[in-house]
């Protein structure tokens, strides 16, 4: 086999590849260009101190008033 032309076949190979890389970065930079579904945490939410001590100040008042009245003991 010549050298010349294993040389020239490779350099042919190169430049299709490089052909193929480049329309591979095309279609990934294209993609990242587009919105993709919204991600959603999931988990607990953080909720501070003071608002959670509102919260339990007004549960308490809720369920002050939603119980039944004690029946007197016998």
């Amino acid at each position: 086999m010549d050298l010349y032309r294993v040389i020239q076949e490779l350099r042919e190979e190169k430049i299709r590849l490089e052909k193929a890389i480049a329309a591979l970065e095309e279609l990934h930079d294209a993609k990242a260009g587009e919105p993709g579904p919204a991600i959603r945490r999931r988990g607990r939410r953080f909720m501070p101190r003071a608002e959670r001590l509102l919260v339990s100040e007004r549960m308490k008042y809720y369920w002050s008033k939603r119980r039944r009245p004690e029946r007197p003991k016998r």
